[in-house]
């Protein structure tokens, strides 16, 4: 089990001042392995503070991220799957989802995360899982006339299967739902074995199935 924090569009300090204190008392260390986040951190204080919650952090760069170290795009794979990572802002129309689709393919990736909207999402599209965290900080967007909810989302992520857990701040509570993908993955083909012949008889062996044992993830990360 491996358990990943995505969060982004925190804007800190120029549209938000803080994360939410019910947040920041959820994000504590040593419960969460990785943090994917999809960019507009904004300040080196903001970083820093993700980097206590855990030092695996992949940060792509947003919009109004100054920082040139941030990649633009990261993939990250926990095997059997393949998480990509973007702002968002590269998605026209923006939050469109067969656009979000061609990027997922040209990735090559089961899982795309981005941001850009302010407004969390989780859905399956064409065998793929789409999740946008929203805006951690409940930031201002000129894409919608209403505030944001501030959101963030956690990954349980146990083989084939992701489960997510979105926490959103309504009318000054935590409201926490959930969300299971699950990758189709095919069974190995049994690896045939050749027939061995002894002087007097022939005997046969089957083969057992092949299986790759876990990977470290991969990703890219951005340095203050």
């Amino acid at each position: 089990m491996v358990l990943v924090l995505i969060i982004g569009d925190l804007h800190i300090p120029h549209r938000s001042h803080d994360l939410p204190a019910k947040f920041r008392k959820l994000l504590v260390p040593g419960k969460i392995q990785q943090i994917l986040c999809t960019g507009n951190v904004c300040d080196r204080e903001t970083y820093e503070y993700l980097r206590t919650i855990s030092s695996d952090l992949c940060v792509v760069r947003g919009d109004y991220d100054e920082n040139a170290s941030f990649a633009p795009s990261a993939t990250v794979v926990h095997a059997p799957i393949r998480i990509g990572v973007i702002h968002g802002h590269q998605c026209v129309p923006t939050g469109d989802l067969d656009a979000l689709s061609a990027i997922a393919r040209q990735m090559d990736v089961d899982v795309l995360i981005s941001g850009h909207t302010h407004t969390f999402q989780a859905i399956e599209y064409e065998g793929r899982f789409f999740v946008n965290p929203g805006s951690a900080t409940g930031a201002w967007t000129g894409l919608r006339n209403s505030d944001p909810t501030p959101s963030f989302a956690l990954m349980d992520i146990q083989g084939a299967v992701v489960v997510t857990y979105v926490y959103q701040l309504v009318e000054g509570e935590v409201r926490v739902d959930k969300i299971e993908f699950r990758k189709e993955v095919e069974a190995p083909k049994p690896t045939a074995v050749p027939l061995t012949q002894s002087n007097s008889a022939y005997s046969s062996a089957t083969g057992g199935f092949s299986q790759s044992g876990p990977s470290s993830p991969q990703a890219t990360q951005g340095v203050w």
